[in-house]
């Protein structure tokens, strides 16, 4: 098949989707990528062809960012799906433009991220087949709240009311903008409800999030899709002579943050660590080697599924593929969100008894962190996280995704 997949958000966000159209292309499909211009070169590494979106969300985070504020001081879900809505109002019709000149002749349009409208806005007006792809549940259910609110513990009706409220508010934060991208670009009419009930693809592992039984059939949670290790790929020496001196490290990172007030959250950090070694990832946080202690070790673009089996507890911001990754490495976490799914994740991982409740990186005091590093460090947090991993290894998120497009396929008519 000829598939042509669209997505934009931040390194979190595009690593899984480069998973799943490099795992595309093993199986001889033909894959053609639009994603945010700092992918391009991880893209292009696994010689999955891609082509930049305009927009710079690395810049959205940065300090005069429109997502800076959340970093800095938190917000809620209103304050996150404006924000977002605001990047994707700027390049919605370049997005939508692009699209349509790539899906030119494409079997199946695979769509994510802030970039999810446009996809099955393109995928009507080419009259192509259209299946979503997620990173966390969005669909509704009364099983759970939806990602993007903290995680309540609330009575059936009201989590389902809570996804058709988020999922509702950010349709009508994205429509103004679509519709005059769509009438711009494709002469199509304004779209006033939303899509329901359409195809959708979760790299989620069902052991992190059982499938919630009220699910329709066409929502399905594959397992996390990520890279395989690069053959030959090696870690840098100094990092091996630094694993190999002693117990087992911590690691800290916070992937794609940036904005955040950078020197606090460290100076916290760094005094919960004491007397423990830290294998630390600036990301794109902005923080250099000069500002770290001699018990820390920085590293950049070390793959998580070489590193994490070696630390003994993961301390991180809670992106979707963090949280996957630590989790299949058998190791317990702490998550410090920021914003967005984060705290969804924070959540889940507390009931499985893998982490500490969790405390919102703004809010997080060096004291309140050395005691989640103790609750992390318990034998049976330890034993509960391995037995976890273990789970979590047998599964392969990216053939099951493979398999249910080609499933689907089969008869396309049923996903326009």
């Amino acid at each position: 098949m000829r598939i042509t997949v669209i997505t934009f958000g931040t390194e979190g966000d595009t690593r899984p989707i480069i998973a799943l159209c490099h795992g595309l292309q093993a199986k001889g499909h033909q894959v053609t990528l639009l994603v945010e211009r700092t992918a391009l070169n991880l893209a292009q590494s696994w010689k999955v062809r891609a082509q930049a979106l305009s927009g710079d969300m690395l810049a959205s985070l940065q300090a005069q960012g429109v997502l800076s504020p959340l970093m800095k001081k938190g917000g809620d879900a209103t304050q996150l799906s404006k924000a977002l809505a605001k990047i994707a109002s700027e390049n919605t019709a370049a997005w939508m433009q692009v699209l349509v000149e790539q899906a030119q002749g494409s079997d199946l349009i695979l769509y994510s991220g802030l970039a999810a409208y446009v996809g099955l806005s393109v995928a009507d007006y080419l009259r192509i087949p259209a299946i979503g792809l997620g990173l966390w549940p969005m669909s509704p259910t009364r099983e759970f709240p939806s990602p993007l609110l903290p995680p309540w513990h609330l009575t059936g009706w009201l989590n389902y009311i809570s996804h058709l409220a988020i999922n509702g508010l950010l349709w009508r934060l994205f429509r103004k903008t679509l519709n005059q991208a769509r009438q711009q670009v494709c002469g199509q009419a304004p779209r006033y409800k939303m899509w329901r009930d359409y195809p959708i693809l979760y790299g989620v592992s069902p052991h992190l999030v059982p499938t919630p039984h009220d699910w329709l059939p066409v929502w399905k949670l594959c397992g996390n899709w990520q890279l395989p290790l690069s053959s030959g790929w090696q870690a840098p020496s100094a990092l091996q002579d630094f694993l190999a001196t002693g117990e087992p490290p911590i690691y800290v990172g916070f992937g794609s943050m940036a904005g955040f007030d950078q020197q606090r959250l460290l100076n916290i950090v760094v005094e919960a660590t004491q007397g423990k070694r830290v294998v630390f990832l600036a990301g794109w946080s902005g923080i250099r080697a000069e500002q770290l202690p001699k018990h820390f070790f920085m590293v950049n673009n070390i793959p998580h599924d070489w590193l994490f089996p070696k630390m003994s507890l993961i301390i991180h911001h809670g992106g979707a593929g963090t949280t996957h990754a630590a989790a299949r490495a058998g190791i317990p976490e702490i998550i410090l969100p920021f914003a967005g799914d984060q705290f969804f994740w924070a959540g889940r991982l507390a009931d499985l008894g893998i982490s500490p409740e969790y405390i919102a990186s703004q809010k997080i005091t060096a004291e309140s962190l050395a005691t989640h590093i103790q609750f992390a460090q318990q034998a049976n947090v330890q034993a509960k996280a391995k037995t976890l991993g273990l789970l979590m290894e047998q599964e392969d998120g990216i053939q099951a995704a493979i398999q249910q497009i080609e499933t689907w396929m089969i008869k396309p008519m049923l996903l326009q």
